[in-house]
């Protein structure tokens, strides 16, 4: 069974931000697919497909590695 993860992430205003997490995301053990909204000048969506729970501390890791920040999710 796949699960999607939803992640809001700051500071992406174009294309090549949208890869730059795409690609850090990606190398995540477990992480499937990696699909990313863009909202420039806000929080860009970012909804990552795994077979199982991913780490949340790899999942901030590979954004900051990209030069991002997750931003937290609304309650």
């Amino acid at each position: 069974m796949e699960i999607e993860n939803t992640y809001l992430v700051t500071g992406m205003t174009c294309e090549h931000c949208v890869n730059s997490v795409t690609e850090e995301i990606g190398l995540i053990n477990g992480a499937k697919k990696v699909h990313v909204e863009l909202v420039t000048g806000g929080s860009s969506v970012v909804t990552v497909t795994s077979d199982a729970p991913l780490d949340p501390t790899a999942v901030a890791a590979a954004v900051d590695e990209a030069g991002y920040q997750l931003a937290p999710m609304p309650a």
